[in-house]
């Protein structure tokens, strides 16, 4: 069985449904075992867009990592992502944050992902899920890589 982090993140449409449309399809091919709270943030690359919603997901799974992003592609376009622009506005996006504690470096799959220990957005519901988790390649755990971030954009819990 493998072990991966993911992060969702939408700002489109009916974010917290996009959120649970993506969770339920996850789970027909993994198990979900930890979800972080849901958290909002400002729009982070392009910022004249409406803030996201980011979820962590700690996952167990049979897949290998290729096929996991090949599954996850897939979600993103059953749910109607469309790729047009470099952090533009999406109705979901799914991340492969870790794998087990792999390390995958090709045009297809960059993993550990590689701005993981840059982005709020991202190391703050991961911390709320797996705080001591080590980064494979960094060797600093998620709050070692939170605590290093002078990055003042602001990350907070969504009312639920």
């Amino acid at each position: 069985m493998n072990k991966a982090f993911l992060l969702l993140g939408t700002n489109l449409g009916n974010r917290e449904q996009n959120l649970n449309t993506a969770k339920e399809l996850i789970k027909g091919h993994s198990a979900i075992v930890q979800t972080s709270s849901i958290y909002e943030t400002a729009a982070w690359g392009k910022t004249d867009q409406p803030s996201f919603l980011n979820q962590a997901l700690e996952i167990e799974t049979t897949l290998e990592a290729t096929e996991l992003m090949n599954t996850i592609l897939a979600i993103e376009k059953k749910m109607g992502r469309e790729r047009k622009e470099k952090y533009g506005p999406r109705i979901i996006d799914i991340d492969i944050l870790f794998f087990n504690e792999e390390h995958y470096d090709d045009p297809a799959l960059k993993v550990p992902h590689p701005e993981i220990q840059n982005r709020r957005f991202v190391l703050v519901p991961m911390a709320e899920i797996a705080g001591s988790f080590v980064h494979p390649i960094l060797k600093k755990t998620i709050l070692q890589l939170l605590a290093d971030r002078s990055e003042s954009l602001d990350v907070r819990k969504y009312p639920q």
